[in-house]
């Protein structure tokens, strides 16, 4: 299972910071989310919301292993 971490105003929408999901790949756990919680779904398809699998970050499609970790990064802000 994939390890899935949301940060932020991610955590907060979803009312949780982590969760192990089985999926192949990470266009099938973005359809998992998207079935579970179209809310999450929506923030996670935001321009801005950056995702990283295995600490790296990816723009397309990725196989996932059963030790991946997917982190869903929202736009950070501070100064």
């Amino acid at each position: 299972m994939a390890r899935v971490l949301l940060f932020g105003r991610l955590a907060d929408l979803a009312g949780w910071r982590e969760r192990d999901i089985p999926a192949a790949s990470l266009a099938a756990l973005r359809g998992i989310l998207a079935a579970e919680d179209p809310a999450l779904f929506e923030a996670l398809q935001a321009p801005a919301v950056r995702t990283a699998v295995d600490q790296e970050l990816v723009n397309l499609d990725v196989a996932l292993r059963p030790d991946s970790e997917v982190a869903f990064l929202p736009p950070m802000s501070g100064g």
